[in-house]
């Protein structure tokens, strides 16, 4: 008989790779050896038609072994039939063929085709791609030759395809190992496509995976109306259930501390037994200590009132306003040091440096411990924006404004605020519980001490040893009893006392438990836009606050005029202003001496020294300078002379601009600031509605108004409206002084402020020319029937306006020649 060789695959030896995660591959190879064997030991015993095991080839990828065989038969149909029918017995025999995870399991099927142990990333599937080369074959016959590998769920028709490539139909079965069957034992067989073909096809196989990547483009570009949709609701979802809650944790361990480790006992045992004494600073810094009683009487009042308005349960804003450097922060840091409160403070000076949308957003959520924070992704939300007008003609609403970015923000930290404000207020109600109970124990324990010294309190428990009879039933002795021994219960007394307690706590326990949210730097001036939506989001979020009771609010501002923002946002509620002004010259002196003590420096103050002194008025911040110069080695005179200077310096470049170019950049011209310098040199204030109609403001308040925001004067109110002018430090007074005795630059500004009003006076005169030319031909009309007495008035009018005009031109031109003159002399 021939000799012939044929192959049979053995399925489940080894598990089937899913893909380049599956760990259970390596599990599968460490087991190779000893799985091989026991396999090559069980077909051994098989000698059906001289069966012999010519090699074993594992296919770990799709989790099989090919096994090689010879065998000696002239019909090959029946005998290969009989040697698996064969193999299949021996192998219930022995309850399955070994595999990798130690259970019996598999089973032996012959190989139609030739075994193709390619080791590319192709994984397993349940579907199986057939690929024909020759006629199509028909379902009915894939489904005769791939049912017996398992139950199929569908088998699609071929379809057309691009010329060159073959036509294939799909089969997909219902188990994944069915599957690795039929792809490893019909690849390469040749059959009939039909029952009663003549010609043969070729079948080739190979995986196909349930989704492909281009199915889901196709399936996106064709439905995104429903895709984009479901994905913006999934990704909003899943920001809301995973990353909201993540950022209430960040922002209430901002506010509670949990993340700073200078709050940690074991840096504060540092700090105080290592860096204290390596450190060779005295451990205070002299500019922060504050001023003692009666030595700033403003400030303390202002204290009084912030004190007040934290004490209560907010239902209004407090703004804090004043000049720079009247100590505003210096006033709220000394009253947040007195109160056991979390503050949360957000500094929109800071916010407004921001270059771009996305770094302010950053900002905020820095400075209010919103983490994790993804501002990036507003651009590429613009991007998907685009792209949705051209698939579906319309945006898909997923980018968000500046102001819907940090609303959001301020949502998640006002919840926060309102989870530390419940944590502390139970916290400081277990307090409050445990001090009373502490306050019971000792009243009990000196109420025992006085009965016994009085020696009416009975044990009863010594009756039960010492008494018998009646006597031990009752626990009563011989000893003396009091009222107290009567009735044990609290009177009435002590009942309506305990209330008024319980009541008196929960009234103190809300306020004390609130946390305070600081906004500094509440200003309008600069930042654009950005900073404009960024004020009318904090404004209407702190009302939301207040009106929640969720926290105090306080807001830090230069300018009253800052007030109507909030005051918008809170039409039902005034706002709680706090005024700083500059301090008095007593007192302003009183804080001088007190800091320059405190330095170690005592000096007695001559009468010239103090007169200097009093140019800087009472401005905290140029005291403070005053006091950093002296301490540096200055006497009160240089010192005085050196902010004068400076201040001159910084006037010059910030009202008048470094040349002409620069001067087209402000709101304001140099003539409209050099009038009203040169004024306030000679006078401490002026009339506000004068200066607004005199020439050059002819009756237009917004240079007046940016003047005031630069902090080159300051506009004082009467009655709630402007009322006068004055300079915008007490400082300016003598620094404006020294700017109009500049005989240079004084002569430079007083010739274009002269040549400004020549030209208006010769405008005047033109018109007045123009005027009179047509009064003459309305004279020489209405003299034959009419009386000229109003023309003859109204030309008197004008040649007195003309004459008023024309002298003022020759006056200032003249003295335009005479500070021509001081130029060319060089001063």
């Amino acid at each position: 008989m021939q000799a012939r060789e044929g192959w049979l695959f053995i399925d489940s030896v080894f598990p089937v790779r899913l893909g380049t995660w599956d760990l259970r591959h390596y599990l599968g190879a460490m087991r190779e050896d000893p799985l091989l064997d026991s396999l090559k030991n069980i077909l051994s015993s098989v000698k059906t038609h001289d069966f012999r095991v010519v090699a074993l080839e594992p296919h770990v990828k799709d989790g099989g072994v090919f096994v090689k065989f010879q065998y000696s038969a002239g019909e090959p149909q029946s005998a290969l039939e009989t040697i698996t029918k064969d193999l299949r017995t021996i192998v219930a025999q022995h309850g399955g063929f070994p595999s990798w995870s130690g259970l019996a399991g598999g089973n032996i099927w012959l190989v139609k085709g030739k075994p193709w142990r390619e080791d590319m990333n192709r994984y397993a599937s349940p579907i199986v791609k057939i690929s024909f080369e020759g006629p199509d074959v028909k379902d009915e016959v894939l489904y005769d030759l791939l049912r017996p590998f398992g139950r199929i769920q569908d088998v699609t028709e071929p379809t057309p395809v691009p010329a060159g490539t073959l036509r294939s139909s799909t089969v997909t079965f219902s188990r994944l190992r069915s599957a690795a069957i039929a792809r490893n034992t019909i690849h390469g067989t040749t059959i009939p496509p039909s029952p009663n073909a003549t010609t043969l096809t070729t079948l080739r196989t190979a995986y196909q995976q349930p989704m492909q990547a281009h199915a889901i483009r196709d399936y996106i570009a064709s439905h995104p109306r429903i895709f984009l949709p479901v994905l913006f609701f999934f990704i909003g979802t899943l920001t809301y259930t995973v990353f909201d809650p993540i950022r209430v944790l960040t922002v209430e361990g901002k506010l509670e501390g949990w993340f700073d480790f200078r709050d940690y006992g074991i840096y504060k045992w540092l700090q105080r037994n290592a860096l204290d004494r390596l450190s060779f600073s005295s451990g205070a810094d002299l500019d922060e200590v504050s001023p003692l009683e009666g030595v700033w009487e403003e400030r303390r009042e202002a204290e009084d009132a912030l004190e007040k308005y934290l004490s209560d349960m907010p239902n209004t804003i407090a703004l804090v306003h004043g000049p720079q450097g009247s100590g505003k922060s210096r006033m709220l840091n000394a009253v947040l040091r007195d109160i056991d409160r979390k503050a949360l403070i957000i500094d929109v000076a800071e916010l407004s440096k921001a270059g771009s949308e996305a770094a302010l957003v950053s900002g905020l959520a820095f400075q209010t411990g919103y983490w994790p924070v993804f501002s990036f992704l507003n651009s590429v939300n613009n991007l998907i924006d685009l792209a949705s007008v051209g698939l579906i003609g319309q945006k898909t609403g997923l980018s968000s404004s500046l102001a819907d970015q940090l609303k959001q923000i301020l949502e998640v930290v006002g919840t926060s605020l309102g989870r530390v404000n419940a944590s502390h207020r139970e916290q400081r109600k277990k307090a409050t519980e445990e001090e009373h109970r502490a306050e019971l124990r000792k009243e009990a324990v000196e109420l025992l001490r006085e009965r016994i010294r009085k020696g009416i309190w009975h044990d009863g428990r010594l009756d039960c040893v010492a008494g018998n009879g009646v006597m031990s039933e009752l626990g009563v002795g011989d000893e003396l009893l009091g009222a107290e021994d009567a009735d044990g219960r609290p009177t009435k007394t002590q009942e309506s006392d305990e209330t008024k307690r319980k009541q008196s706590a929960d009234d103190i326990q809300p306020v004390e438990s609130m946390p305070i949210v600081i906004i500094k730097g509440f200003e309008a001036k600069g930042g654009g836009q950005r900073k404009e939506e960024l004020l009318d989001v904090l404004s209407q979020w702190a009302v939301t606050l207040v009106e929640n009771q969720v926290a105090h609010v306080v807001v830090i501002s230069d300018n009253r005029e800052n007030a109507k923002r909030l005051a918008k946002s809170l039409p039902s509620q005034p706002l709680n202003l706090i005024a700083l002004s500059d301090a008095d010259d007593v007192n302003a002196m009183s804080f001088v001496k007190r800091k320059l003590h405190d330095a170690n420096i005592d000096i007695d103050f001559s009468p010239q020294e103090v007169s200097y002194i009093q140019r800087l008025g009472g401005r905290a911040s140029d005291l403070e300078s005053l006091i950093h110069k002296v301490r540096s080695g200055f006497n009160i005179q240089e010192a005085i002379e050196d902010i004068v200077a400076r201040s001159a310096a910084e006037i010059r470049k910030s009202a008048f601009g470094d040349d002409s170019e620069d001067a087209k950049n402000l709101p304001w011209t140099r003539e409209q600031a050099w009038i009203l310098m040169k004024q306030l040199s000679k006078k401490p204030e002026m009339s506000y509605h004068e200066v607004l109609m005199d020439f050059p403001f002819k009756g237009d308040e917004t240079p007046l108004r940016s003047l005031e925001n630069a902090e080159l004067i300051a506009v004082s109110t009467q009655n709630g409206r402007p009322a006068s002018i004055k300079p915008g430090k007490p400082v300016y007074k003598y620094v404006f002084e020294r700017l109009v005795q500049d005989p240079v630059f004084c002569a430079t500004h007083d010739i274009a402020f002269n040549e400004k009003v020549i030209a208006s006076s010769e405008a005047i005169i033109k018109a007045c020319e123009t005027e009179l030319l047509t009064l003459k031909e309305v004279e020489g009309v209405a003299s034959s029937w009419l009386n000229t007495s109003a023309v003859s008035r109204r030309v008197s009018h004008l040649m007195r306006k003309m004459g008023a005009a024309q002298n003022k031109i020759e006056d200032l031109e003249q003295q335009n020649a005479d500070l021509k003159k001081t130029l060319s002399r060089g001063g």
